[in-house]
């Protein structure tokens, strides 16, 4: 194929198409490694600097929910959010995480090209913190910072003897889907 082949294959297709085919594999992982939260372990660490398990556990569950604001507006200002909501258990951190994802896929099913090029930012008052194009901060404080906290809440989860799923491959515990 061409350059110019291949530039015109690539104005037919979407952006969710072309800029994230992982993202279906990255919320099934998460669900899988959410799924395996123990209920009454909330305030357990595994050190004293570190988050909660329900506090980490809680925040992935939340995390496409901050896709959802990605998509939704040009900054996020995360001292003028509003409450969010504390689900107390893992049945409740999974409904949270299947709906916030449901409108997540919606939304990234609509997203056009200039949109992704519309730079997007996070910032406290005047103080920005982070910026880029929306298209590649929808992969870093998205996608990737979803890995990350995945990986992390993996380790607490070994910690307290847990099966751990496996993600890019087979895990220590069973072998990959």
């Amino acid at each position: 194929m061409t350059a110019t082949a291949r530039s015109r294959h690539a104005e037919t297709e979407s952006p969710l198409t072309l800029l994230y085919p992982d993202l279906e594999g990255e919320l099934k992982t998460t669900r899988r490694v959410l799924e395996r939260v123990p209920d009454g372990n909330n305030e357990w660490r595994p050190h004293e600097k570190s988050m909660t398990l329900g506090g980490l556990a809680t925040h992935l569950a939340h995390l496409p929910g901050f896709g959802i604001a990605m998509l939704t507006s040009d900054e996020f200002d995360p001292m003028k959010r509003p409450p969010s909501a504390k689900p107390a258990n893992t049945e409740e951190r999974l409904k949270l995480f299947g709906e916030v994802s449901e409108k997540l896929r919606e939304l990234l099913s609509e997203l056009t090209w200039d949109q992704t090029k519309v730079v997007w930012r996070i910032k406290s008052g005047d103080r920005v913190f982070m910026e880029g194009p929306r298209g590649v901060m929808l992969r870093s404080a998205l996608i990737t910072h979803m890995a990350h906290h995945r990986a992390q809440l993996g380790v607490y989860l070994r910690l307290l003897g847990v099966a751990i799923p496996g993600s890019y491959g087979p895990s220590a515990d069973e072998p990959f889907p």
